[in-house]
């Protein structure tokens, strides 16, 4: 919508295409305007925008790019019921025509803190997608995707929303036929360390992989970390009997239980990570290794190249081709088998 400051009246501005819109104005003296426009399955494209015509053309700055085996994919938007009757977004990218019979290999991620909101947008990493894998990219409470409203109700003592709303979608995706618990795998990064532990470590029947990628593992511990104390106001803290409580709620070392049949799971730990010591997601794998009864591995990655996404581009993304290598072959996808 475009909002009219002299007559104060609002018109609806017709995009050239859908997605995630950006919009910069390096001359503030004019209405000439650089729009900026990506999607889940498009990348990048920069358009000239005059706001007095409300017309698009492409910018001399933009450069048309087309990556093989994209235009196969499909994007989808659904909602999905939680376990309270909220209902939860979930983003789905896969390829044109999979059957949904349950027997996809399929990566769930999410991470719902500090009121992020995870809006479409275009990477190389959902190449993948072209094998036939389903992408799911969950929008828990706790990010801001419906307002601060949604932020608050995945916050300090609400917090427990944020990883059964996660847990909502991975059941989702089961009933619907996009994937099986044999074929399910769960991720989560930073933050989402929450999210994925405890989604594992309430729900391990849903799961048959997960990655804790730099994640926090080890909430009540988070804040005696060198970037701990700038994240009580987000998680809560030890000193205060209710958030302490609901630290030990968030924290999944203190939920691994002996006996339980976990999923294969692969904790990453940045050696150089200033905001995640690489000890969180350590001790997350240590407890696992320790517990688990499914004899599926459970492994630690130091990387030791690796900060908090503060590495060579080259670093990272050899990081995610190893995690997403793992998750395939833990949820039997027959390109990812390791050879005989």
């Amino acid at each position: 919508m475009k909002y009219d400051f002299a007559t104060g009246k609002t018109s609806e501005v017709k995009l050239p295409r859908s997605g995630t819109v950006s919009v910069s104005c390096p001359d503030w003296k004019t209405d000439r305007c650089l729009a900026n426009i990506t999607s889940w399955t498009s990348p990048l494209t920069i358009y000239d925008l005059d706001a007095q015509q409300d017309t698009f053309t492409k910018s001399i700055f933009n450069t048309d790019v087309s990556y093989p085996g994209f235009e196969n994919l499909v994007s989808e938007e659904v909602e999905v019921p939680g376990h309270d009757g909220a209902m939860i977004p979930l983003s789905l990218v896969y390829k044109k025509g999979i059957e949904l019979d349950g027997g996809n290999s399929c990566v769930l991620t999410g991470y719902g803190a500090y009121g992020m909101s995870a809006t479409p947008r275009f990477s190389i990493l959902y190449s993948v997608a072209t094998r036939g894998v389903v992408l799911a990219t969950a929008h828990p409470r706790g990010g801001s995707e419906k307002g601060e409203a949604w932020y608050k109700a995945g916050y300090k003592t609400t917090k427990p929303n944020t990883w059964k709303d996660f847990i909502s979608c991975a059941e989702y995706l089961i009933k619907k036929g996009y994937t099986s618990p044999q074929k399910l795998g769960g991720t989560g990064t930073s933050a989402g360390g929450i999210l994925i532990s405890r989604a594992i470590t309430e729900r391990p029947d849903l799961f048959a992989a997960a990655v804790c990628n730099v994640g926090c593992a080890n909430a009540m511990r988070l804040e005696f970390t060198p970037n701990g104390p700038v994240n009580a106001p987000e998680f809560g803290t030890v000193q205060d009997p209710a958030e302490c409580e609901a630290l030990f709620e968030m924290d999944g070392v203190q939920h691994v239980q002996k006996g339980v049949k976990y999923p294969a799971v692969m904790g990453v730990g940045g050696w150089n990570d200033p905001r995640v010591p690489a000890w969180q997601p350590g001790k997350f794998v240590a407890a696992l290794q320790e517990a688990t009864a499914s004899g599926k591995p459970v492994l630690l990655k130091a990387n030791y190249d690796n900060g908090h996404f503060t590495e060579e581009k080259i670093v990272t993304f050899k990081n995610f081709a190893g995690q997403y290598a793992f998750l395939l072959w833990q949820t039997g996808h027959k390109d990812f088998q390791p050879m005989e």
